[in-house]
């Protein structure tokens, strides 16, 4: 294993998808980070694997032969506290809603990236190993992602939920170009209601109360965490 992955703890997932494609590159991908992957295609052939000591659960909602959701809720109705990820298509408030009520312990909409996974993952294993999420340190800015909290010179700065969910979804995305639509449905969904400029707000906020570089506007891409 290459040094990259030691601070990666190995664990052991259920990957419950039908897409042959999706569901082969999720399982290849997440191996080469050092984890051990059983991946079924349908729920009928999770059975067999009904007690074995999974750190994590990455659970299609609508699979061939019925609700991962369903599933899922059926075995927390089992005081099985195993954290769970659902993976779907469905993308409105409501659905993300109830997936999370549902005992979902987070929610990735189609499509998403393999290493967005990766890091929830992570944050995952250290919730299991009681480590705190990390303290990113964005020159005189410190990102606590444990705590949901900013700091700017040591001294906490209070921040709105939307202007955390743009700092957060910037944070567990370093050196990477959001695109300004992924920006807006990881953070605002498909809310009825919302102004257009509605991100471009928060992220202005944002600079005012962190400082201008904290966040860098890539003109027709996107936005990128830099250093304030």
């Amino acid at each position: 294993m290459k040094a990259a992955h030691h601070e990666r703890p190995a664990m052991r997932l259920l990957l419950v998808e039908d897409d042959d494609i999706l569901g082969e590159g999720l399982r290849d991908f997440l191996r080469a980070e050092g984890h051990v992957v059983d991946w079924c295609r349908t729920l009928a052939e999770t059975q067999s694997l009904r007690d074995e000591p999974f750190d994590a659960l990455l659970v299609d909602w609508q699979l061939p032969d019925g609700s991962g959701l369903d599933w899922l809720r059926a075995r927390r109705a089992r005081r099985d506290l195993i954290p769970a990820l659902m993976l779907t298509a469905r993308d409105i408030l409501g659905d993300r809603v109830q997936g999370l009520d549902s005992g979902a312990d987070d929610y990735l909409v189609k499509p998403f990236s393999p290493e967005e996974l990766a890091a929830r993952l992570r944050a995952v294993g250290r919730r299991l190993a009681g480590v705190a999420a990390p303290r990113l340190h964005l020159g005189g800015v410190e990102v606590d992602l444990a705590a949901r909290t900013a700091y700017v010179a040591g001294l906490r700065t209070e921040l709105t939920a939307r202007e955390w969910a743009v700092l957060e979804a910037l944070a567990l995305r370093p050196g990477r170009i959001v695109a300004k639509a992924e920006l807006e449905r990881l953070v605002l969904g498909f809310e009825a209601e919302v102004a257009s400029n509605a991100l471009e707000v928060h992220v202005s906020s944002l600079r005012r109360k962190l400082g201008r570089e904290l966040i860098e506007t890539v003109r027709g891409l996107g936005y990128r965490l830099g250093s304030a």
